[in-house]
């Protein structure tokens, strides 16, 4: 079995209206976290930037948590704008729903290969394993992989999912020798 692995290139960009130029897309940039005290309650927001004109919006992270609920080391992982919180806070559907977003992955994915397929006989199968939550359509992605069209994907792959929906997870497929 070959494996294929779906990885993230860059964070993806956000689909959110700017209030002021009315553009439809922003970015975390390098991902900066802003976290307010009130009190005893904390505020913490992720800052996007809009592609177009610049203006930072905030995406509510958490809203009038108690101090005492945060882990002393999540806290501390706000205040540094780790790195890997800012993706998995991205990349959290919850906060996307909560936040009236969508992720666009255009050119934020690319796709690692196993070399020389072609050089088995006979049917390969090939495992495709996601590192991230990218939404690629199972045709698309296999005819990039193998450098096919996708109605030809159509006629020489078997696979354990639906080629037309897009997947988030991982799943295998059977492609064939060609004629």
């Amino acid at each position: 079995m070959l494996p294929w692995v779906v990885r993230r290139t860059r964070l993806p960009l956000l689909s959110l209206r700017c209030v002021d130029c009315r553009s439809e897309s922003a970015t975390a940039g390098r991902g900066r976290f802003r976290v307010n005290a009130n009190g005893k309650l904390l505020d913490v927001w992720l800052l996007v930037r809009c592609t177009s004109c610049g203006r930072t919006n905030k995406l509510t992270v958490h809203e009038r948590a108690p101090v005492r609920s945060f882990d002393p080391a999540d806290l501390h992982r706000y205040r540094a704008n780790d790195p890997d919180l800012v993706a998995s806070t991205l990349l959290d559907p919850l906060l996307a729903r909560r936040n009236r977003f969508t992720l666009d992955w255009e050119g934020a994915w690319r796709l690692d290969t196993a070399p020389a397929w072609a050089d088995q006989a006979g049917p390969v199968q090939v495992e495709v394993l996601f590192e991230d939550p990218v939404p690629v359509r199972p045709r698309r992605l296999i005819a990039r992989g193998l450098g096919l069209s996708r109605t030809e994907i159509l006629r020489r792959t078997e696979c354990d999912i639906p080629l037309h929906r897009p997947t988030r997870t991982g799943f295998t497929f059977t492609v064939s020798a060609g004629n």
